[in-house]
């Protein structure tokens, strides 16, 4: 704040010369003495300093879960600009990161708020078969989700293991601690269907005297075991049962 020119100043802040400088609002008057002893006030001048304030306001938790979204909105102003880059008074984030924005206010101050930080929790769901996954009828494998808070299989079973004794594909769906969910891949389960129930041949009598022998031979399969313990498809037989 400048006077004009005179012999002396008193400003209502105590300062006596002719310039001073303010940085805090209020009401600033000077009394000005010329060399003649006459003084004379001048009417004061209002200093006003804006404080802009920038905050930000998250419409639901920051702790989201993958593939959510939560909107971040800054307090009213004139003009915004978000870490991001984007200049609106709101943004929706699904990025795990840390935003600011900073304001401007009518009087064009600005102010930049503090960080908010937003964190996405990204589930896992596995399963772990206890044996093979193909196998015969009456057979049987247990499939195990990996450690959460809930499960939900695609049989409608909630617990964290299941036995399954069908030809199928099972998946389950797990919900870890922070309330995430999400689904495992399949994993196929096969029964096989039990062969036909096996034809011996006989390649000539199976009544003889006991210096002669018979071929016995088995419907055509991938592996053989007989009761004497042979293991070929065709065994030949020279004693009696």
């Amino acid at each position: 704040l400048i006077a004009p020119n005179g012999y002396s100043y008193l400003w209502t802040t105590g300062e006596t010369t002719r310039i001073i400088n303010v940085g805090t609002s209020g009401s600033y008057g000077v009394v000005i003495t010329n060399a003649g002893n006459c003084s004379t006030t001048l009417a004061p001048v209002t200093i006003t300093v804006s404080h802009p304030t920038a905050t930000i306001t998250p419409s639901g938790p920051t702790a989201i879960c993958a593939g959510g979204s939560v909107t971040l909105t800054a307090n009213s102003g004139r003009s915004y600009y978000w870490s991001t880059g984007a200049e609106t008074r709101s943004i929706t984030v699904s990025a795990a990161g840390t935003y600011t924005v900073s304001v401007n206010d009518t009087n064009n101050c600005a102010a930049t708020s503090s960080p908010i930080t937003v964190t996405v929790d990204t589930p896992v769901a596995t399963i772990a078969a206890g044996g093979p996954t193909t196998f015969c009828p009456g057979g049987s494998v247990t499939l195990t989700a990996n450690a959460g808070s809930g499960y939900v299989w695609s049989t409608g079973a909630t617990t964290q293991a299941i036995t399954v004794a069908a030809s199928g594909s099972y998946s389950v769906s797990v919900t870890d601690a922070g309330g995430c969910s999400t689904t495992s891949a399949p994993v196929n389960v096969t029964v096989n269907a039990n062969p036909a129930v096996p034809v011996i041949t006989a390649g000539g009598p199976t009544t003889f005297c006991d210096t002669s022998s018979v071929g016995l031979t088995a419907t055509a399969s991938s592996s053989y075991l007989w009761s004497n313990g042979a293991t070929t498809r065709t065994i030949y037989v020279n004693t009696s049962g």
